[in-house]
């Protein structure tokens, strides 16, 4: 197969797959409804752990299961989810709960490992630019549906929420299945011609891949993970604030409240969201130049301070826009590159069972950086939430530093064994 059409199929599943990021669309029908906000996050709420907590298991799988097999069944699960809920009662808080937040969760969960695990061992060569164009389109899908639902499709106006639900749900799953027809991995051995893995391209050089078992016994695991914690939290607390604080510097500057809803609407809907999709792409190529390692510590050292700034430039509408793009463009590329080190690190045959359990990182801060950019809102301090995260994103700079290959333990281990073999036979 040419190995260009995985790069088709995964684009097309991750488009659909990026339906997750694009809920926010749907929460102002639901205020109509009666909804409270607090409603309308605990669906965004329950289906990013339905999302962390599914694609453990189908990691789990990927081998006895295949890859094709399980995009088929997470885009069902997806298409599903969405369509029942416009069938059953759009407006329902548990029907929505149940079917978009717990069932779709999970079809995303499902399917969304796959492209990265077929992808990297298609493209040994460009680990990072496969895995970045691939979760390019999970950036970019999440667009593409917010403005099909609005201003571009007017969908929601036109043909109401639970008739949206039904359509969306009918797309995501021809989408999905569409995709999945080049989602296998390549022959065993194979591969690219003129192919020879080099130091720029993997910083750490395999002993042999690692099962998740044995990579939890691994403290690069740990660091990696709470590396990607402290990252996640900071950009999933700037998407939730990202208008509503804003508006509220702007308005103390003096500007009028329709214009500070504009300008942070335009901050949140063009600028953080184009540069989330192109962050995906450009870190994934910068890091097949300079490594992976050194990638996630430039990242991170950048958005640490530009959060930590953001508190003095959110006021003003040119700086607002800059740090808006900045935040979104380093909040991108952590789905670029943490599968990518986690296949250097603990191997990419075993990157669909393993990356799993780094992003439940992701999970937990999906439910970290919300919380506490709400309760430090409520309490009117939202610059304290920016302080504080920006902190731990620069704490996570510090634990990136310290991550070692793990060959060099293995080395040294088996050196020694060797040698204590050799005194142990002396003495005898």
């Amino acid at each position: 197969m040419n190995r260009n059409l995985v790069v088709v199929g995964a684009i097309l599943v991750q488009l659909a797959l990026g339906a997750i990021y694009a809920w926010s669309v749907f929460t102002p029908s639901l205020a109509e409804a009666g909804w409270s906000k607090g409603d309308t996050q605990w669906v965004f709420s329950v289906g990013l752990a339905a999302f962390a907590l599914s694609m453990v298991f189908a990691g789990s799988k990927l081998d006895a299961w295949g890859p094709q097999r399980l995009t088929i069944i997470g885009g069902s699960l997806l298409g599903l989810g969405y369509f029942l809920t416009g069938i059953l009662g759009a407006t329902n808080f548990w029907v929505v709960v149940l079917f978009i937040g717990v069932m779709a969760g999970a079809g995303i969960g499902f399917a969304y490992v796959v492209p990265i695990a077929v992808g990297i061992q298609w493209f040994p060569d460009k680990r990072g630019w496969i895995t970045g164009l691939a979760v390019a389109g999970f950036g970019f899908g999440a667009l593409l549906w917010v403005k099909l639902a609005g201003s571009w499709g007017h969908l929601i106006a036109n043909l109401g929420l639970s008739t949206t639900f039904m359509v969306y749900g009918l797309l995501f799953t021809v989408m999905v299945i569409l995709g999945s027809l080049w989602l296998r991995f390549p022959p065993k051995g194979w591969k690219p011609n003129g192919y020879s893995a080099s130091h720029r391209l993997a910083e750490v050089a395999l002993t042999r891949d690692y099962t998740p078992r044995e990579m939890l016994t691994k403290v690069q695991f740990y660091l990696i993970f709470f590396t990607f914690v402290f990252s996640a939290s900071a950009g999933l607390m700037s998407i939730g604030l990202m208008k509503l604080y804003p508006m509220e510097a702007l308005q103390n500057n003096g500007m009028d409240s329709v214009r500070a809803s504009a300008v942070a609407g335009t901050a949140m809907a063009i600028f953080f969201a184009l540069a989330n999709g192109l962050g995906r792409i450009i870190w994934g190529i910068i890091s097949d130049e300079i490594g992976r390692k050194k990638s996630i510590i430039l990242m991170t050292l950048i958005q640490g301070v530009m959060v930590l700034l953001f508190t003095r430039m959110a006021g003003t509408e040119m700086l607002l826009y800059l740090g808006a793009a900045v935040i979104g463009f380093n909040f991108g590329g952590n789905f670029a590159l943490f599968p990518t080190i986690t296949a250097d690190i603990f191997g990419s045959k075993t990157v669909g069972q393993d990356y799993p359990f780094v992003f439940l990182a992701y999970g937990v801060g999906g439910v970290l950086g919300p919380l506490l950019g709400g309760f430090l809102g409520d309490a009117g301090n939202f610059p304290l939430a920016f302080t504080i995260l920006g902190m731990t994103v620069l704490i996570g700079t510090v634990l990136m530093i310290l991550v070692k290959p793990i060959k060099l333990e293995v080395e040294i281990v088996s050196q020694r064994r060797i040698q204590m073999h050799g005194d142990r036979k002396r003495r005898a």
